[in-house]
């Protein structure tokens, strides 16, 4: 008889993180669209392309209780803006501040730049 022999168990190799294509970048002025602080206004502070999330000043603000750790840390309870989805906001237009959709468009020099949708102005990264 065969002695039992238990072979390991197969992992599947994960696929490499796929880094999202935004339209926005930190520092840009949004408003939420969509969830529970729809209308609200906001600028970005943080950007994770790998999840498509965005973090917005003064938006989705949660609490987390923190014990101490150690003798000259603080405990209690925390706040902290949490992230958004980043389909959730939309760009301000810089001359109008309604939602606009933004179109790329690439200089005679070759650099690319923001353009409004609706009013056709560029915008400036992280303005």
């Amino acid at each position: 008889m065969k002695p039992l022999v238990y072979k390991k168990a197969r992992r599947k190799k994960s696929e490499p993180a796929y880094r999202h294509k935004m339209q926005i970048i930190k520092g840009d002025q949004v408003r939420v669209i969509a969830g529970a602080h729809k209308g609200q206004e906001g600028r970005i502070l943080r950007v994770d392309r790998k999840r498509r999330r965005v973090v917005v000043e003064g938006i989705n603000i949660v609490k987390r209780h923190k014990q101490k750790t150690g003798p000259d840390a603080e405990g209690g309870i925390i706040e902290f803006e949490a992230p958004l989805d980043a389909s959730n906001v939309m760009l301000l237009d810089p001359k109008s501040g309604e939602p606009t959709r933004i179109r790329r468009q690439k200089d005679k020099d070759g650099t690319i730049e923001r353009i409004s949708v609706k009013s056709g102005q560029s915008i400036a990264k992280g303005r």
